[in-house]
Order: C-alpha cells, then structure tokens, then sequence
C-alpha cells in the first residue's frame, strides 16, 4: 500500500504543471497567512479574473513556442491593443454591436497572423525578429485609428467580463472551456499532434506528410486571433481599450507558458500548467505586494521564485 502511494506520488510529481499549481498554492497560503485569513477568498477571486487573460494568450503562445527552437509571437501585445481599439470603435458603447466588435477583432488577429508568418516565410527572418517588427506596425496602426481615445465598452459586454457567481468570474468559466477544447485539439487533432511533430523535427514531420508551412501558419494566426480576443474581453473589463493595455503581456504570455511545463525547446506542450502559472503569477505579486517589500526586493524575489518553479518544472517531459 506504501509503496502504491509512493508510486502515486512520484508520478504525479513528474507532471510539469503540478508545480505551477503548486506554487500558486502556497504563494496564496503564505499571504493569507500574513493577513490572518482577510481577504483569502477576493484574493483567490481576483487571480482568476485577471489570470484568465494570461491563459487567452498563453494558450496561442504555447503552440507557437512548441513549434520549436526560435518560434515566439511578440506581437502580441500590439494585436491586443489594435483589436481592441478598432472593436471599441466600431462598437461606439452599443450593446446591439457587441458580436459584430467581437468578429472584428477576430478579423484584425486573423490578418496580424497571416502578416506575421508572412514576414517569416517570404524574407526568411527569425519569427522572433519579424513578429518584433510587426509588432511596431500593428500599434502605429492602432494609434492611429484609435488616436488615443478612450471609448467606454457596451454595457452588456463589461458586465460579462466582470461579473462573478459565488466569487467565480463567469469568464473565467468560459476560459477553462477554452482551454479544454485547446488541449483537445493539441492532443486529438491532426493539427496538434502536427505541431508536436514539427516541434520534435520539422525535416522528419515533413517527411512524414506533414504540410509545416501550412500548419506554422495556422499556429501564428491562431496566436495573433486569441491575442485580439484578448484585446476584446481586456477591453470590456477595463472599461475600454488603451494604448498600453497590453504591453504586460509581451512577458507574461512568454512566462506563463514556460512556468506551466511547455518546453523552450519545442515539441511539448503543457495546456493544463497555463493556468497554474497564470494564477501563480498574480498571486505571486500580490503576495510581495501584501508584505510590503520595496519595488527593488519585490522584482528580485520575483525573479528568483520564478527560476525556482521553471528549475522544477523542467524535469522529465512526457
């Protein structure tokens, strides 16, 4: 029986994502710790309300990194800012344009992908290099379609980005939706398994059959229209776009991917881990922030706890 449990345990250690989770756990426990159990509940609340934006674009994130050594989208930030204005602007605060809002920005991810894996495939430059300089492109056009104006969301769309039952973000219930449909099509489809197989060897998958430019392409396009989801939603729950809105995700969408057991080296994908890292992420500033330490040790302790739970989380992969 000992030893059955033993086994149990050590395989569920092996799993890459069980220390995002884990250490989102404990970052918790430590701060409610401190506060003598104040709050514990609105922290939780809160981490899940705005780590659901971390997981929208974590999740286009991984399957671009899983491509393999070199695939990033650093465009994501800017996708973020220009689906968000152009949708807020079309939309004008009226609730009858939320869907029509809702498909332009889609459209605007649609056309940045397409442009990015463009970039990459016709001046053979790094995705890294040519979703940077996209990047530049995309937020001028967003600055200046946009011009800076705040337009406030149609009421219907920030009351569902922000609305909660029993403390539970109703988006954060449609994301964990998201993201079971996402690991079934990176683990069940053709497309998945095809990125896996690039990830691992692009020369050998093609070989194989594997169409690779099509299905980087489809990866890129896939990042950039979760991206300006992202900016939709983002944009209805913090009361309209804005220039910099999301200029912390250029990071986060990198962090969070490699915190939850995704593979830097491509070929391996951890969907489930997302979540654990995007939640450990907040709950990990909210808890240096709750203790009060400077910005200096704060950044520095950051850092460090970070490496820590990749360091952990780089084991085995499977």
């Amino acid at each position: 029986m000992t030893a059955l449990l033993t086994k149990r345990i050590r395989t569920v250690s092996e799993k890459p994502w069980i220390w995002a989770f884990l250490g989102a756990f404990l970052v918790w426990l430590a701060t409610i710790l401190f506060t003598g159990g104040t709050g514990a509940g609105e922290i939780l609340s809160a981490a899940l309300a705005f780590a659901t934006f971390s997981v929208i674009v974590g999740i286009g994130q991984m399957y671009v990194i899983t491509l393999g050594p070199g695939n990033v989208d650093l465009s994501i930030p800017a996708t973020m800012t220009f689906a968000g204005a152009v949708s807020m602007k079309i939309m004008d605060s009226q609730d009858v344009m939320i869907l029509p809002g809702l498909v332009i920005a889609l459209i605007c991810g649609l056309l940045v992908g397409i442009f990015n894996y463009g970039l990459i495939r016709a001046l053979r430059i790094p995705p890294i290099i040519a979703t940077l300089s996209s990047s530049f492109l995309v937020q001028s056009c967003a600055i200046a379609y946009g011009r800076g104006i705040k337009i406030k969301p149609p009421e219907l769309l920030a009351d569902f980005t922000t609305t909660k039952i029993a403390g539970f973000p109703i988006l954060a219930f449609c994301v964990v939706l998201l993201a079971v449909v996402m690991s079934v099509v990176l683990h069940r489809t053709v497309f998945g398994r095809s990125v896996h197989a690039i990830g691992q060897n692009a020369r050998a998958a093609e070989l194989a059959g594997v169409k690779v430019d099509i299905i980087r392409l489809a990866t890129y396009v896939q990042s950039a229209v979760l991206a300006g989801l992202c900016g939709y939603l983002l944009s209805g729950f913090s009361g309209g776009a804005s220039l910099n809105m999301g200029a912390e995700y250029l990071l986060a969408s990198i962090a969070v991917v490699v915190i939850g057991g995704t593979s830097v080296a491509g070929g391996f994908a951890n969907l489930p881990g997302i979540w654990g890292a995007a939640l450990f992420m907040f709950l990990l500033v909210t808890m240096l922030n709750t203790f009060g330490l400077s910005a200096g040790i704060r950044l520095l302790l950051t850092g460090v706890i970070i490496v820590g739970v990749i360091t952990l989380a780089g084991g085995r992969r499977e």
